[in-house]
């Protein structure tokens, strides 16, 4: 008879992107432990978003040590809890050292780590979509035997649990419908600027949805506030909410977004992920069949996205959005 696994721990520490996308691996480990009582290994960024999540008993951050004490209080920390089996979906150094240290009894592991009990051994798993490598990587830890690993195949993160309920859902104070909004994310991260389309692009096809009846919104941190206001140049009515989102608040918007365009960055997965209609451009430094959002989603690619004209974006826009 096999062994009840009653404590599992699931590893997970960024990026944002591969956080959203490591959902849908999350929810199938759920599923298949019922009973046992899992906790989440990340960092601090994801602590809000994680404890919202259907899927976990405890969320634990300090998943980087910075120093030999923290690595040394993590090592007892996870001995003392005794975990019958470990899912690693983050599958780096960081995460096999947290493997080794727990030698020489380590708990069963599903990873990549040298020696673990339930290697991910498809010589293919670097050229997978994350979606069908963790997917695969649940398949060969006997839990998904009928994983769907072709390309495309497998299903997108699920964040129904972070929108509100229909009966949390407050009535609009006498009956009138705000106008629908485009839910623009013109950043990214600060040392990777290849992966952003131009700013005066969002504002040049913000000022087209504007005309068409279409509010903009934009999200980013507060360090991208003056893509806003380039963006706002050319829509003077564009919200501006750089600074003033968390992970919870960009699903919401995204999930009540008539149309998201973004580069691929964090908040765009998490936005699309809600389902909303989205158009997401792709430069050379990222590859989207290893990892684009998948859904309602039309993926743009340029090898240099100041070279993709607004045209083919708003073509992108319009296939999604309802006809006028």
């Amino acid at each position: 008879m096999a062994r009840e696994i009653k404590k599992i721990l699931v590893i997970k520490l960024s990026a944002l992107g591969d956080f959203v996308l490591a959902l849908a691996a999350m929810k199938k480990i759920r599923q298949v432990h019922k009973r046992a009582h899992i906790t989440l290994l990340t960092t601090p960024p994801f602590e809000g978003l994680a404890k919202a999540c259907p899927y976990f008993n405890a969320v634990e951050t300090d998943g980087r040590p910075s120093g030999l004490g923290e690595w040394m209080a993590l090592r007892k920390r996870l001995k003392a809890a005794r975990y019958d089996r470990v899912y690693d979906l983050q599958t780096s150094a960081q995460s096999a050292r947290i493997f080794h240290m727990l030698a020489p009894f380590p708990p069963e592991w599903s990873g990549i780590a040298a020696g673990c009990a339930l290697p991910h051994k498809n010589p293919a798993r670097n050229h997978m979509h994350t979606l069908e490598r963790q997917a695969d990587q649940l398949k060969y830890a006997g839990i998904w035997p009928d994983a769907p690993t072709e390309p495309g195949s497998a299903p997108g993160p699920d964040l129904s649990w972070v929108l509100p309920k229909p009966s949390q859902v407050r009535p609009v104070p006498g009956g009138v419908r705000p106008r629908p909004y485009a839910l623009f994310i013109p950043g990214g991260s600060a040392h990777r600027l290849d992966k952003r389309w131009p700013a005066e692009r969002y504002g040049q096809l913000g000022k087209m949805l504007s005309e068409r009846g279409y509010d903009i919104v934009i999200i980013g941190g507060l360090q991208e506030s003056a893509l806003a206001r380039q963006i706002q140049r050319y829509v003077g009515q564009a919200r501006d909410l750089t600074g003033r989102t968390d992970f919870a608040k960009v699903a919401m918007l995204g999930a009540k977004a008539a149309l998201v365009v973004g580069n691929d960055t964090g908040p765009l997965h998490l936005a699309a992920a809600t389902g909303a209609p989205t158009v997401v451009m792709f430069s050379n430094a990222s590859d989207p069949k290893l990892a684009a959002p998948r859904g309602h989603v039309t993926v743009l690619k340029a090898d240099n996205l100041a070279e993709l004209p607004v045209s083919a974006v708003l073509q992108a826009a319009n296939a999604l959005l309802p006809a006028a």
